[in-house]
Formats: C-alpha cells, sequence, structure tokens
C-alpha cells in the first residue's frame, strides 16, 4: 500500500468514526473505570463517573466517586460536547488538585486529520488560590484505532498531549504531565487513558546524593461498564 493510500484510508476511517451519532445519556447513566498502576499492573481501584441532572447539551455534568482515596476525593466534574475539559483534577507534583477552567481546555480534538498538532494555553482557577493559573496543552492526533477494553471494543481516535498546569512554585518546576489517550467519539468520551507525570525539586541542591527529578503516579484508566445503549 503506498503512503498516499494509506493516508487516505486513515482519513477515511476517522470519517467513518466521526459520523457515529453521538450518545445522550440520561442523568443518572454512569460510566466505571478500572485504574491499573503501570508501574505493577496492579489495579489500583475503580473511579465511577455519574451524569448528574445539571448536564445540559453545552456540558456534561459528571459526579464522580472511587473506591480507594488514593484517587482522590469525591468530586464533580465538567465535560463540554466535543470531550472538552471545564472543571477536572490535574496532577500538581503529584497530587490531583481540582481546576476549573477560564476556557474550555480541548483535551481531545477528533476533527483533526492524522499527525495534526494542536497547542493551546488557558487560564485556570485552584480553589485557594487566588492567582490564575496558565495552563497549556500540546496535543497529537496518532489516528484512529479499534480497541478492546473491558467494557467491549470500541471505536476510537488515539491522541498524546502533554499538559502543563501551570503549578511552578519557587524551587519546584511546572509538572509536565503525559496523557495518551482513546477518545470514543460514539460514547462522547475516553475509553481508555494511560497518564503519568514529571518534575524537578531542586530545594535540596541537586548535589551527587540529592534526587532532584520525581515521578508521579503512571496510571491506567480502562472503562469496564457503561450504559446498555452506550455499547457498541
Amino acid at each position: 500500500m503506498t503512503l498516499h493510500a494509506a493516508l487516505a484510508r486513515s482519513l477515511a476511517a476517522i470519517a467513518l468514526i466521526l459520523s457515529a451519532p453521538l450518545f445522550a445519556a440520561s442523568a443518572g447513566s454512569a460510566y466505571v473505570y478500572r485504574v491499573i498502576n503501570a508501574y505493577n499492573k496492579e489495579t489500583v481501584g475503580h473511579l465511577r463517573q455519574e451524569i448528574a441532572p445539571a448536564t445540559t447539551a453545552q456540558s456534561e455534568v459528571m459526579s464522580v466517586s472511587v473506591d480507594n482515596p488514593a484517587l482522590g476525593l469525591a468530586r464533580t466534574e465538567v465535560y463540554g460536547p466535543q470531550g472538552q475539559w471545564l472543571r477536572r483534577p490535574l496532577d500538581n507534583h503529584g497530587v490531583p488538585v481540582e481546576y476549573e477552567f477560564g476556557t474550555a481546555l480541548p483535551a481531545v480534538q477528533p476533527q483533526l486529520a492524522v499527525g495534526q498538532t494542536w497547542s493551546v494555553r488557558v487560564p485556570a482557577k485552584v480553589a485557594g488560590d487566588g492567582k490564575s493559573r496558565s495552563v497549556r496543552i500540546d496535543g497529537r492526533v496518532l489516528g484512529p484505532e479499534r480497541i478492546r477494553v473491558p467494557a467491549g471494543e470500541f471505536d476510537t481516535v488515539k491522541f498524546q498531549r502533554t499538559i502543563y498546569p501551570g503549578d511552578a512554585d519557587y524551587f519546584i518546576s511546572e509538572t509536565q504531565i503525559v496523557e495518551y489517550d482513546w477518545y470514543a467519539p460514539a460514547l462522547g468520551r475516553s475509553v481508555r487513558t494511560e497518564t503519568r507525570s514529571v518534575w524537578r525539586d531542586t530545594r535540596g541542591g541537586c548535589i551527587r546524593h540529592s534526587r532532584c527529578d520525581y515521578r508521579g503516579d503512571w496510571h491506567v484508566f480502562e472503562l469496564t461498564e457503561a450504559p446498555a445503549r452506550a455499547t457498541p
């Protein structure tokens, strides 16, 4: 197959995926994700997202609960109609911190072609911080991929993104969050996400026996349960 033919095939596959109607799940519908520690392949716990009554055509409000406190606190997350992030946690030096974005953060861009990239900076507020933070995302479309997760098989568009949450603090660098995301347009959400973070802390001076490079959690989220009508 020639490069031109392969590219045309990839574009056609994405067009087919995007032609699928978005599933408008009703309030009370829930999506459950298994969370795996990618360092040791063990299951950390489960995260449950339930669609709240406040959901509208412009924003999907999710009540989030977890069965392991290591995965954060119960909270409310808000997403746009194309999977944009309006309110959700971001890793800050190994700790999940809730962000409310002044402009929707385009975590996925399903309308872009394979190989296309985007880079966007948006303002955000964090509880207890009177200053606005500047959050940057650099993303790339890796292409269409049909994958199997515990909830079933899904046609997805795979993305790579790096997020800089604006959390630098004197001798501690800004966290760098690197993610791979398998977004299913037919569900309007991701069915698999791999996320990890790194940062530098130079308060110890980075002398010979002082570690300056730190790694946060490396988690994989896989969809295990979805509303019956949302499964392919």
